[in-house]
């Protein structure tokens, strides 16, 4: 040991796993050279610049720069001493990083490189963002967020282990569920507002209105009735739709399409009278009559007696859906949003429709060949039966 060496290691305090203060020298491919205030020059080896691997040195600093390095060992025969910029950062780090997660909050990184099953970012430490903690909605092709900034939280850490989760998905959803507050606060029952058609299931279609998905129940989507929502709309669609009900405690919202639009009563009831002869369209068929639609949205009920001079048994015996008749009106209550019908008043006789043919059933007596001979002869029940009845 040089005694320039043994006199600066007397007079300070530096030993392994002291932190300085230096600034940059000079920097080369493998090193950073840097001024930390003793005769001796500090060295930090590329590995030591970054919790991440880098390619050159100047891509984490440059000549000049005032960092903070912890004291690896000093070299005595190279009288230097070793340091280490990612042993200061993470001592700094580990403790900030306790503090946000503790306190869960949300913070901002630079996305450093994308590697198999996720995005990687220094934050003093190396914090590793699963592909599953990217978005609220799986992400196919990781590579867009490389060198971007995304808000994240911790939400796993393990010092002893270098090891740091964190997500930006669940930042994301707490954003989601504060705008989904704000706006169940500000939609008002009884207004109208617009809308994107989100996704469509069997019982209805959900519509985004200003951030929150709010359901369209399928007998709402329309005034004429609907048998299958994608009738009415696609995803993407805009709508207009009035807000039934707002239930911030759920995070539901009931919407209508068709409260958004005009009643066909108020289009179309004023152009029919009692008594008026009209062509309608059989909509549906149920056991007690037939529903004619005169107006889009404006249905009228025949009622089974009213189908036909002849015994009507059931509508669909004579009527299908879809077919074209023309009624009668016999009454018209607005109050009660009803129209009467009459399909054997307006004239019109309705064909019986074809029927399959029906198996005998097993139960049924058949009549034998000698039977029917008998039969044919004239023969009485009582004539071949007779004996039965004596007593």
């Amino acid at each position: 040991m040089s005694e320039d060496l043994r006199e600066m290691l007397n007079e300070s305090t530096l030993e392994a796993g002291s932190v300085v203060t230096g600034r940059v020298t000079a920097i080369d491919d493998k090193k950073v050279t840097m001024d930390i205030g003793y005769k001796f020059e500090g060295i930090v080896p590329i590995r030591e610049i970054s919790a991440l691997r880098v390619g050159h040195p100047n891509e984490v600093v440059n000549v000049g720069d005032e960092l903070k390095v912890a004291v690896i060992k000093i070299d005595e025969e190279a009288g230097a001493v070793i340091l280490s910029k990612r042993q200061a950062d993470a001592k700094d780090a580990w403790q900030d990083l306790q503090e946000k997660f503790e306190q869960q909050q949300a913070f901002d990184v630079e996305v450093k490189d994308v590697v198999k099953g996720g995005l990687v970012a220094d934050v003093g430490v190396r914090g590793f963002i699963p592909a599953s903690l990217v978005d609220r909605r799986f992400v196919d092709d990781l590579s867009q967020y490389k060198g971007k900034t995304l808000r994240v939280r911790v939400v796993e850490m393990d010092p002893e282990n270098n090891k740091l989760i964190l997500s930006r998905k669940a930042v994301l959803e707490d954003e989601a569920k504060q705008a989904q507050e704000h706006v169940m606060e500000s939609l008002q029952e009884g207004e109208v507002v617009e809308g994107t058609v989100q996704r469509i299931a069997d019982f209805g279609v959900f519509v985004d209105v200003g951030g929150v998905d709010g359901l369209v129940h399928i007998s709402e989507l329309a005034w004429h009735h609907v048998e299958r929502p994608e009738e009415v709309v696609q995803p993407g669609d805009k709508v207009n739709v009035r807000v039934l009900r707002v239930d911030p405690s759920s995070g539901r919202v009931s919407l209508s399409m068709k409260e958004a639009q005009p009643s066909p009563w108020d289009q179309f009831s004023g152009e029919f009278q009692p008594g008026d002869v009209v062509t309608g369209t059989v909509r549906r068929l149920v056991d007690f009559g037939a529903f004619v639609e005169l107006k889009p949205g404006l249905e009228g009920l025949v009622h089974v007696s009213q189908i036909s001079h002849q015994h009507v048994a059931k509508p669909s015996d004579v009527l299908e859906e879809g077919q074209e008749v023309e009624v009668r009106i016999l009454s018209i209550d607005p109050s009660q949003q009803r129209i009467a019908l009459s399909i054997k008043d307006a004239g019109y006789e309705p064909a019986p429709q074809p029927q399959q043919p029906q198996r005998a059933r097993r139960d049924t007596p058949r009549v034998s060949d000698k039977q029917t001979e008998t039969s044919g002869t004239g023969a009485t029940l009582g004539d071949l039966f007779g004996d039965l009845f004596k007593r």
